[in-house]
């Protein structure tokens, strides 16, 4: 165990969208052997069936890979991403604990497990490889940012894909909102190596030692490229729909009708958003379970299209959208506890004006 050396790398994130949080593996190095593996546990596959909608629906299994750490260097820069590795600082018998482990767990039966983007993923699992073989307790610095929760982790990741971040926000739950300690918040590659880097071990005694012996870029930093992106951000596209909805109704107003086309239009969209948000229910992911987005993006609204476009059914019509009103002032009270997809609630203000006063204009006729 004196030639070996184990190590926490961190990968910087790069353009593809399931990297925006970046990626956590293990170094083993034994020189009197020759040997230099990457212990990665982010292994999956885009082929398997019905991939994005198992991931959706946490029914996504991921694998334990082993490859040579120069293949697995040479990826990360090819992205333009940087590979900074954390030597640790452990005793020939903590090496040869985590040796074992990383042995056991390779084994065909151990590889695959259960991915979740939070609770169980590669980051929290090579965590957990070396913290649970050490034979002293780890001490982290005291912590400098409190009341951080998930979806503000989430969105420091996302600041520059907005489209991302959007995608996020409306899945994402008021569980996402709910503040989170130290041991949740190292899902993040980043916040582990850096918590990793000012930690001390101790045993119970006087004895101290820092976790990490030596850090530095094992790949440096590089030039990544860029997708073109969405030319409107998602607050612009909900302000000129929001518009499109009020000026339609401005015009209804002044002709002294309705286009029945435009509400079975707008209750088809939302309800079949609603209908993605309800499935959400099931999901093995708990931060996605109770979205108060649905009182806005309700499947109920599927049910009054047929009756938004028949004139003998108008009446009926008026009754569930009275209910929908209901729901979207609902909505609003919910964004107190919730942060809502960026620029949504434009969109449900505007629709919650228009049907406020067509509601009007059907009871004064």
């Amino acid at each position: 165990m004196d030639n070996v050396r184990i190590s926490l790398l961190t990968c910087q994130p790069h353009d593809e969208v399931y990297s925006i949080y970046g990626h956590t593996a293990i170094r083993y190095q034994d020189a009197a052997r020759g040997i230099d593996l990457a212990i990665n546990y982010g292994m999956f596959s885009f082929n398997k069936p019905y991939f994005i909608l198992r991931f959706v629906f946490g029914l996504t299994d991921y694998e334990m890979g082993i490859e040579p750490f120069d293949a697995f260097c040479a990826q990360y820069a090819s992205y333009g991403s940087g590979v900074y590795e954390q030597e640790l600082n452990l005793t020939p018998e903590e090496k040869l604990a985590i040796v074992k482990a990383i042995d056991t767990n390779y084994e065909p039966q151990n590889r695959v497990y259960r991915y979740n983007y939070f609770y169980d993923n590669c980051t929290t699992r090579a965590r957990e490889m070396i913290v649970n073989h050490l034979q002293a307790h780890v001490n982290y610095t005291p912590e400098k940012i409190k009341g951080t929760s998930y979806r503000q982790i989430v969105h420091q990741c996302a600041s520059q894909t907005p489209w991302i971040r959007f995608g996020n926000d409306m899945l994402l739950g008021v569980q996402a909102d709910l503040i989170i300690n130290r041991s949740q918040r190292q899902f993040l590659p980043a916040n582990l190596m850096r918590d990793f880097e000012g930690a001390m071990l101790s045993n119970g005694t006087n004895t101290k030692r820092k976790l990490v012996l030596s850090s530095g870029w094992v790949v440096k930093p590089g030039v990544q490229t860029t997708s073109s992106a969405f030319p409107l951000s998602p607050t612009a596209l909900m302000l000129v729909l929001a518009a499109i909805i009020l000026g339609t109704t401005a015009i209804e107003a002044k002709l002294n009708t309705r286009f029945a086309w435009f509400d079975a239009l707008w209750l088809l969209l939302c309800g079949l958003v609603g209908l993605l948000l309800f499935v959400m229910i099931f999901s093995q992911h708990p931060t996605v379970r109770i979205n108060f987005q649905i009182l806005f993006f309700c499947p109920y609204t599927l049910l009054y299209i047929y009756k938004a476009l028949k004139k003998d059914k108008e009446k009926q019509f008026f009754k569930g959208i009275k209910i929908w009103c209901i729901l979207i002032v609902l909505f609003f009270i919910g964004g107190f506890f919730q942060h809502y997809a960026e620029g949504i609630v434009f969109l449900a203000l505007s629709l919650l004006i228009r049907y406020l006063y067509l509601l009007y204009r059907h009871h004064r006729a």
